[in-house]
């Protein structure tokens, strides 16, 4: 089994509730099981103004799919949810991003892990940092450490 980690995040259609079943989906994802999800958060929007706020978490998943069966397995899941990518930075019912793969460096044009993103955006590694304090990204170090670079990011936890 490979311990993944994955950012979910949504603006439409209630986005509370969108991240919240589908974090029931990635626990239904053939092979895998959710080892741990974040608390939900609250951001702005990165990219295009004028559109809701996001709903934001992170999941750790216990998986034995590939990086690749498991980024089209978690497609599917926004498929199902209706996501549409009608331009980039879109408002979305369900965004799911596959941030880390076990400690592994995929560089493709389909797959690119580390997230390459990730360490700069306040709303991957609040909730990252929650359910593993002492995460890695390979290639930049701790993920700690990048933290206070997103520090002027807008972020708030939402209560249970």
């Amino acid at each position: 089994m490979s311990l993944a980690f994955v950012a979910l995040g949504a603006n439409l259609d209630n986005p509370v509730a969108q991240v919240r079943a589908a974090l029931v989906a990635l626990e239904r994802l053939p092979g895998s099981r959710l080892a741990r999800a974040s608390s939900l958060y609250r951001t702005a929007p990165v990219g295009i103004r004028g559109q809701p706020d996001f709903v934001n978490a992170v999941a750790a998943l216990e998986t034995a799919l590939a990086p690749r069966a498991l980024l089209a397995a978690l497609f599917g899941v926004e498929a199902r949810f209706g996501r549409r990518r009608d331009f980039r930075h879109a408002p979305r019912t369900l965004d799911l991003d596959l941030l880390l793969y076990d400690a592994e460096t995929i560089s493709a044009p389909d797959l690119e892990v580390p997230h390459p993103r990730m360490h700069l955006r306040a709303f991957v590694l609040a909730p990252l940092l929650e359910i593993a304090p002492d995460c890695r990204i390979p290639g930049r170090g701790s993920a700690a450490a990048w933290l206070p670079a997103a520090s002027m990011q807008r972020i708030e936890k939402l209560s249970a």
